[in-house]
C-alpha cells in the first residue's frame, strides 16, 4: 500500500482524513484510484487536459516528482506520497 498525505483543503473529499492508503504503480494511477475512492479529487489536482495544476506539488518519499518522471513516476508498496498545495502571495515591501 502507498500512504498519501492529503492537504487540509482536500480533506472534505476524504471525509476529513489527513492520510489515505491506495495501491498504484504510478502517480497518474494513484490520482485515478484516489478519484475513484474520493470523487472530485482529480479535478482539484489536474486541469482539463489531465496535467497537474501549477499550484499542486507532489512528492514521493520527499522527492519532487517534477525532478523524477512527473505523473509517470513509479510507486511501490511502502512509498509515501505528499500532495502539497503551493503557497503564493505575501506582502510587498515599500521603502
Amino acid at each position: 500500500m502507498i500512504k498519501v498525505r492529503i492537504p487540509t483543503p482536500l480533506r472534505p473529499l476524504t471525509k476529513g482524513q489527513g492520510e489515505v492508503e491506495t495501491k498504484a504503480a504510478s502517480v497518474l494511477e494513484m490520482i485515478e484510484t484516489l478519484n475513484t475512492a474520493h470523487p472530485g479529487i482529480k479535478d482539484r489536482l489536474c486541469d482539463d487536459t489531465g496535467e497537474l495544476r501549477r499550484f499542486v506539488n507532489i512528492y514521493v518519499n520527499e522527492e519532487d516528482i517534477r525532478f523524477l518522471n512527473g505523473k509517470e513516476t513509479s510507486l511501490k508498496d511502502g512509498d509515501e506520497v505528499s500532495i502539497v498545495p503551493a503557497i503564493a502571495g505575501g506582502a510587498s515591501c515599500h521603502m
